[in-house]
C-alpha cells in the first residue's frame, strides 16, 4: 500500500502542477488552478481521466465543451486534442494510462 499527499497550494499561487505518482503505464498528476487560470491546447499519448476533487473545470475537446464538476469523471483517447480553464478554483487528478 501507498499514500500520496496533495496539499493545497492556491493559497500561495493561481497554478500547482504535482506529479503524485507513476508506476508501470500509470501517471497520475495532482492540477490545482486558480477561477480563471488557462492551459492551452495539447495531447497526450495515453487514456487520460480526470477526476475534480473539487470546483469546476471546463475543457474542449476536438472541439466539445465539458463541464466538469465533483462526481463526473471525463475519459479521453490518445491524442485528443483539449485545453482547459478553471471556472472556479479547482484541485483535480489526471490520471494518465499508456496502453
Amino acid at each position: 500500500m501507498e499514500l500520496f499527499e496533495m496539499s493545497y497550494q492556491l493559497d500561495n499561487k493561481r497554478k500547482h502542477v504535482q506529479k503524485v505518482a507513476n508506476f508501470e503505464k500509470t501517471n497520475i498528476v495532482n492540477m490545482q488552478l486558480a477561477a480563471g487560470e488557462e492551459i492551452p491546447e495539447h495531447d497526450a499519448d495515453a487514456d487520460v481521466l480526470i477526476v475534480v476533487n473539487s470546483g469546476r473545470v471546463e475543457f474542449i475537446v476536438e472541439g466539445t465543451i465539458a463541464e466538469l464538476s465533483p462526481g463526473v469523471l471525463m475519459r479521453m483517447t490518445p491524442k485528443e486534442k483539449h485545453s482547459l480553464k478553471a471556472v472556479e478554483d479547482s484541485d483535480f487528478l489526471v490520471i494518465q494510462i499508456k496502453q
